[in-house]
């Protein structure tokens, strides 16, 4: 199969150096400049639960591309000029693997082929240019977005990743939104509490950290539901609490993007629950106010327009 994974940061980078060990797949990553070269010149090092050096292609081009599948992996703010790079291209599938939501319906409002939505586990440090630590082994999620019912794209694009000695689980047009969901809730959970407080993750197993993920969960369960995916608080609470207990000796990546002075993921995690409960008549206050603070931090330091 030939494949397109287009943003190689970590978990990109990650996914496209597993992928290319297999004979029958033919992987071209799309990345920055450095990264590019040092792969063009050394190939792909990884290192961590597995060390292998791969030699996929490499481009920061990533128009007029063909492939059969492409893995978007960029951040949630890139997707849409992702988007607009990739319809200059042609391809039978894209499948979202980002964090947040909403990068579906971008990537179908811009793409003539079946788009799927993804979630991974997967654990990735980009170290240097041409390198990348493997930290976490874990499963992907993938199903069909739209249209809804193409459940033989996903089995195809499911095939093609067990191939490669990932843990997959293809999952039904349904099923993928309630994984999307979770995922959200867990995101929306960790990432901004840990970035405002400078904590690991694990600060958050234990009063006074419980006390403030929980709402956090709850306001994304009654939001999903108003969204028609069944999910119950519970479910959701517990999902965090299991995140946080397996992961709590990490930094959150929106820990580390507040460290690195970057611009968050805020808007397609807490923002999204927010504009999606407003339209509903729900009431999230402990998302709005998350939301709020990592803006006001973002226009602080010139990383948004004051009014975005």
């Amino acid at each position: 199969m030939e494949i397109v994974v287009f943003g190689a940061g970590s978990i990109g980078s990650l996914l496209g150096a597993l992928l290319a060990r297999v004979p029958d797949h033919d992987v071209t990553l799309v990345g920055r400049g450095p990264h590019v070269s040092a792969i063009r010149r050394r190939g792909l090092r990884v290192e961590g639960i597995e060390s292998f050096t791969v030699e996929p292609q490499a481009t920061t081009d990533g128009t007029d591309l063909a492939a059969d599948l492409v893995l978007v992996t960029v951040k949630a703010y890139d997707t849409e000029a992702a988007a607009r790079e990739l319809r200059t291209g042609e391809f039978d599938a894209v499948c979202s693997l980002q964090n947040g939501m909403g990068n579906e319906e971008t990537l179908a409002g811009y793409l003539d082929c079946p788009v799927l939505g993804g979630t991974t586990s997967y654990g990735a440090v980009r170290t240097d240019s041409g390198e990348v630590v493997w930290n976490g082994a874990g499963e992907i999620a993938v199903g069909p977005w739209a249209p809804r019912g193409d459940d033989e794209t996903a089995a195809t694009v499911g095939a093609a990743m067990t191939a490669a000695g990932l843990e997959v689980d293809v999952v039904d047009g349904a099923g993928i939104r309630r994984r999307l969901w979770e995922k959200l809730a867990v995101n929306a959970a960790i990432n901004p509490t840990t970035a405002l407080a400078r904590v690991e993750n694990g600060a958050l197993g234990d009063e006074p950290g419980t006390d403030l993920v929980e709402p956090i969960a709850r306001e994304v369960g009654a939001t999903a539901r108003a969204e028609g995916v069944t999910l119950s608080d519970e479910a959701l609470v517990d999902a965090v609490g299991e995140v946080v207990t397996a992961t709590a000796e990490n930094e959150s990546s929106m820990y580390a993007d507040v460290q690195a002075a970057r611009r968050t993921e805020i808007d397609v995690i807490n923002g999204y629950v927010v504009e999606r409960a407003r339209e509903h008549g729900i009431d999230v206050p402990t998302n709005r106010t998350l939301w709020t603070l990592l803006r006001a931090w973002e226009a602080e330091r010139g990383l948004r327009a004051i009014d975005a």
